[in-house]
């Protein structure tokens, strides 16, 4: 996310969404239920198999993703005079990516031409070499079974590969090449095969972000991943995604005013459970009732001795909190050396290191 003023980049933000956490806690709350059924205990009857989900229904991880945002817009409208928002809607295109054929020629012969597949293929395959690992080079567009014996340009026969890799292999059918490494072929045939999760997820979502954002009442332009490449290749910027978010749409050259993009992690609200349990669901601790000497946990505070600002997590029978600074250990200090700098809000937040962008030199 990077707000803009015209032409000059003023603030970024990384978000670091949860949806994994949700997805693992609703399916342990899943396997608690359904032991409940068949163990010696309360019994609870299962649930409607007749009930519909709404129309619009998102699985609560992807629904996580559409609230977090919209979380963060709400807040920039709040407090910045903001008049357009600019939206990745499609992050790669798949359907155009598996069958090329399906469109024009704006897509084949278009200054984006291959920047949609490149793109997806580097996201797929983390950006390294499939047959040695190395990242940090050059990387070229290869087939794994060769088109002179047959393979096709589907993105499930295509991988990225170094220049000397690429070289080595030529016209070789993958299986001959990677004869003395059976693991190593596993794992390319059965990634090639397999679809990139994170691109699906975005997918899966855009448009209830897209219809939600639409309710503010300001504009909304949109572009797609491969253009957002595009136009941050054009102005040779390093990759990141709060420099993606503002090479989004139509683009001219940007000024950065800062270099630095503040990083707010989702933690969550907290837990309505009163008792902590054991892997058999037997309680083994009672968590004490928030706040706690007007403290909760996640609140941010500034140390009056020290001067470092910290994660306070408060105590019930002390007076004493643990205190933890990040890149340090917790450290236990009296309450009445901390002064409250952030109420918790569901995030923790950091700085992401310096970019290595140009900033104008004017700018203070």
């Amino acid at each position: 996310m990077a707000l803009l003023e015209g032409n000059k980049v003023i603030w970024m933000l990384l978000i670091q969404h949860r949806g994994s956490l949700i997805s693992e806690k609703l399916k342990k709350r899943s396997q608690r239920r359904r032991a409940r059924r068949s163990k010696n205990l309360r019994y609870r009857k299962p649930g409607n198999p007749n009930k519909k989900k709404p129309t619009g229904w998102l699985a609560p991880s992807l629904m996580h993703r559409v609230e977090t945002t919209m979380t963060w817009v709400k807040r920039l409208i709040k407090f910045s005079p903001v008049e357009s928002i600019s939206m990745e809607l499609v992050r790669f295109d798949t359907q155009l990516i598996q069958n090329p054929e399906i469109s024009g020629t704006e897509y084949q012969q278009g200054e984006l031409a291959g920047y949609e597949l490149r793109e997806y293929l580097l996201e797929k395959w983390h950006h390294q070499c499939a047959y040695c690992g190395q990242t940090n080079t050059p990387l070229e567009i290869e087939h794994i079974h060769p088109k002179s014996k047959g393979g096709s340009d589907r993105v499930s026969n295509l991988t990225v590969a170094c220049t000397k890799c690429n070289q080595i292999k030529s016209n070789q059918d993958v299986k001959d090449f990677l004869s003395g490494k059976p693991e190593l072929l596993k794992r390319i045939l059965t990634q090639a095969r397999s679809p990139l999760k994170d691109a699906f997820s975005v997918n899966s979502c855009r448009w209830k972000l897209f219809n939600s954002l639409k309710t503010k009442g300001l504009e909304v332009t949109i572009g797609s991943g491969g253009q957002t490449k595009f136009n941050r290749r054009k102005q040779q910027l390093p990759k990141a995604h709060c420099i993606d978010a503002a090479c989004v749409g139509e683009v001219n050259q940007l000024n950065f005013q800062t270099t630095q993009a503040l990083v707010a992690i989702c933690k969550g609200q907290g837990g309505r459970q009163k008792a902590a349990v054991n892997k058999y669901g037997y309680p083994i601790r009672y968590n004490p009732l928030k706040p706690i000497k007007g403290w909760n946990s996640g609140d941010l505070a500034l140390n009056i001795e020290t001067g470092e600002v910290g994660r306070v997590n408060p105590r019930s029978k002390s007076n004493s909190f643990n205190f933890t600074v990040p890149g340090q250990k917790a450290k236990s200090v009296h309450v009445s050396k901390l002064k409250v700098v952030h109420q918790k809000d569901g995030y923790t937040y950091t700085f992401c290191p310096q970019l290595s962008i140009k900033v104008e030199e004017n700018v203070v």
